[in-house]
Parts: C-alpha cells; sequence; structure tokens
C-alpha cells in the first residue's frame, strides 16, 4: 500500500463529559465538515462514553486496552475541548495520561469552545501536555466563542462560513503534518 497517499487515520476525541455539553454537538459539527474529504478516515472517541477506571494505571483492562488500541491506530488527532476555569477538563487529561507510545509522533488538531476566549487557553495547556509526549500540535486551531448562543438547533454555528474556513485550515495542515509523521514512523519501524 502506497502509505504517502492513502487516508490519514484521524480520532475526534471529544473531551468533556458533562451534561448539557456542548462538545458533543460541535464534534458531529466537525465531523461533518471532514467527512467529504478523501484525504481522511475518520473515528471517534467521545469520552463520555468510555468506563476509564478513576485510579491511574498502566495495567490492562478492557476499557484501557480498547483507548489505547483506537489511539494507536490513529496516525492524528482532532481533539474537541472545552475550556473549563482557564484549561482542559481533568477527564481529558485523565485520559491523555493513561497512553504514552499511542500519542508519540502523531499530530494534534484542536477544536475549542468557551467564553470570550473560545476555548484557546484550554488549547494553549494542550500544547504543552502534547509536547511532553513527543506529539506535534497544529498551530492551527478551530475555537468557538460563547457556544451555547453560536450554533442554531441543528447543531450548525451561527458563522458557518468562518467556521468552515477554519476547519479546513486545520484539516490541510493536520493532513500535511500527519502523513508525514506517519511515514517517519514507517521508515524508522523497518
Amino acid at each position: 500500500m502506497d502509505h504517502a497517499q492513502s487516508p490519514v487515520r484521524l480520532a475526534v476525541i471529544v473531551g468533556s463529559t458533562r451534561e448539557h455539553r456542548r462538545g458533543r454537538a460541535i464534534a458531529d459539527w466537525f465531523v461533518g465538515e471532514a467527512s467529504d474529504r478523501p484525504d481522511v478516515d475518520l473515528s471517534e472517541i467521545d469520552l463520555a462514553d468510555l468506563d476509564l477506571p478513576v485510579r491511574f494505571t498502566f495495567d490492562s483492562n478492557p476499557a484501557l486496552d480498547d483507548l489505547r488500541a483506537r489511539l494507536d491506530a490513529a496516525d492524528g488527532f482532532v481533539v474537541v475541548t472545552p475550556e473549563y476555569n482557564h484549561s482542559f477538563p481533568a477527564p481529558l487529561k485523565h485520559a491523555i495520561d493513561f497512553a504514552k507510545a499511542e500519542w508519540r509522533r502523531k499530530a494534534v488538531g484542536c477544536v475549542s469552545y468557551g467564553g470570550v476566549s473560545g476555548g484557546l487557553r484550554a488549547v494553549e495547556h494542550l500544547r504543552h501536555v502534547f509536547a511532553e509526549l513527543h506529539a506535534h500540535t497544529i498551530r492551527d486551531s478551530v475555537s468557538f466563542h460563547r457556544p451555547w448562543n453560536g450554533f442554531d438547533d441543528d447543531g450548525a454555528p451561527s458563522d458557518p462560513g468562518g467556521a468552515h474556513l477554519a476547519a479546513q485550515v486545520l484539516l490541510e495542515e493536520l493532513v500535511w503534518w500527519s502523513r508525514a509523521l506517519r511515514a517517519a514512523r514507517l521508515a524508522t519501524s523497518a
């Protein structure tokens, strides 16, 4: 198989587990934006659907094994995160910490939401965490300011043109970096 041009496998991670969260609608919107692209193969990881252990462990259990396998299968990631108290949610950090090698030398893009900052402070904190895991975060991101007002009843953003453009810029960079890093991983593992 020609890995250079084959679609990149992107895992879209919904980082909030709160009730009445906006993250699920935003992740669905992003998946819709990316689904028409022939250069991506999408999967979703919704942390609210996982039964991760409360205590940190590297031991094997079905939920952790499934999470690690899904992360390992991905060439890159899109993290959909809210901003809570100027950072990202604890369940997201917990899920990130359960894996290590599965993140290494892969690209990470962010779609954020929150108050006046649109979640950008959460993204800046995530950049430090992913740098420690040897993952490459994409500079471009998508952010939604005050998303509780910024989406209609069907889950579409109130500024669809701007949101669409931001998503396409993020996807272009994410696909490029995911392919480049995949090729480098394959070359060094041979």
